[in-house]
């Protein structure tokens, strides 16, 4: 059975979810082969791999690429599938097979989270126009760096639990983040900040601001509800404090319950949102990583096409 959209890169990060993404791809390929969809299967080594990866595949005429493991493996992809803004392909499709501690992308689409069944959501003809957001985000040496992202970046105290959670032992898991948290959550300082989304504006106290292009983040946590991924908006929650609303709101936020909350300022924007702050405060997209304020995000709408 040939896929709609011609054979199948499958780039897959055998390093994601504790390594276990590494003893699924027997049965990925079993499922793939069950199937018969053609397929051409790469693992990466490193940082950087599944962009180049995919890069080379669009170049060499490919045009359906599925990342196999969690939103940073999606992420590279992403960026390798983007170059100034536009598809490096316009007919490029991206498939997604949920593996790893941090697959929170497919939970806004009710994709599984397993790769057996995510493989099933390969067939077919339905795809999803999905919105991208480009980060620039300052470097170490003051300088600036762009990403595309595909779920949820965030600038303060996310930023600082993924950085803490990286340190954390693989055997965490998908508890990475929540134990990240906790043990950032003491020591962090809420900073103020300077937010601009579209043509509205936010001045004073915060301790994280959530850019949300999807719902999920951390391992499960539904932090942004009204998030819809192909609308052409993201939406921009500033948590303003105290940190103590961390004990009351976190078990609410797991439901999508928390919103709305009189310490959480709500905004929505189209075109551009800018953060700053009165000290550097750590940059996250996708569970990535990045670098610090200032920071900008820009929205691409419905910019790659997401099968479904």
């Amino acid at each position: 059975m040939a896929s709609s959209f011609g054979p199948l890169t499958v780039i897959v990060n055998p390093h994601a979810g504790r390594s276990h993404v590494a003893q699924e791809i027997p049965e990925l390929e079993r499922t793939l082969q069950s199937r018969k969809l053609p397929y051409t299967l790469h693992r990466t080594d490193g940082p950087g791999d599944a962009t180049r990866i995919a890069r080379e595949a669009l170049d060499a005429g490919g045009r359906y690429l599925v990342a196999v493991g969690g939103d940073g493996t999606v992420q590279e992809v992403v960026n390798g599938m983007i170059e100034n803004d536009l598809l490096v392909a316009s007919d490029a499709v991206l498939g997604v097979v949920a593996a790893g501690s941090g697959a929170d992308l497919v939970r806004t689409f009710g994709l599984p989270g397993d790769a057996s069944r995510a493989c099933l959501h390969l067939l077919g003809e339905n795809v999803y126009p999905l919105d991208i957001g480009k980060i620039t985000y300052t470097t170490a040496d003051g300088g600036t760096e762009s990403r595309y992202f595909a779920n949820i970046a965030e600038a303060g105290l996310g930023g600082a639990v993924v950085r803490r959670s990286d340190r954390l032992p693989k055997w965490f898991g998908r508890a990475k983040y929540f134990f990240g948290f906790w043990l950032t959550l003491p020591r962090f300082k809420i900073a103020d900040v300077k937010l601009i989304a579209d043509n509205k504006s936010y001045e004073g106290p915060a301790f994280n601001v959530v850019i949300a292009n999807c719902q999920f983040y951390g391992g499960g946590m539904k932090i942004s509800p009204r998030s819809f991924p192909g609308d052409g908006s993201v939406d921009v929650l500033v948590l303003k404090g105290p940190k103590s609303d961390a004990f009351t709101m976190l078990p609410k936020v797991y439901q999508g319950e928390h919103l709305p909350h009189p310490h959480i300022a709500e905004f929505r924007a189209r075109r551009e949102i800018r953060v700053d702050a009165e000290r550097p405060l750590l940059i996250e997209a996708d569970g990535e990583q990045l670098g610090t304020t200032p920071v900008s995000v820009e929205v691409l709408p419905h910019a790659i096409r997401l099968k479904v």
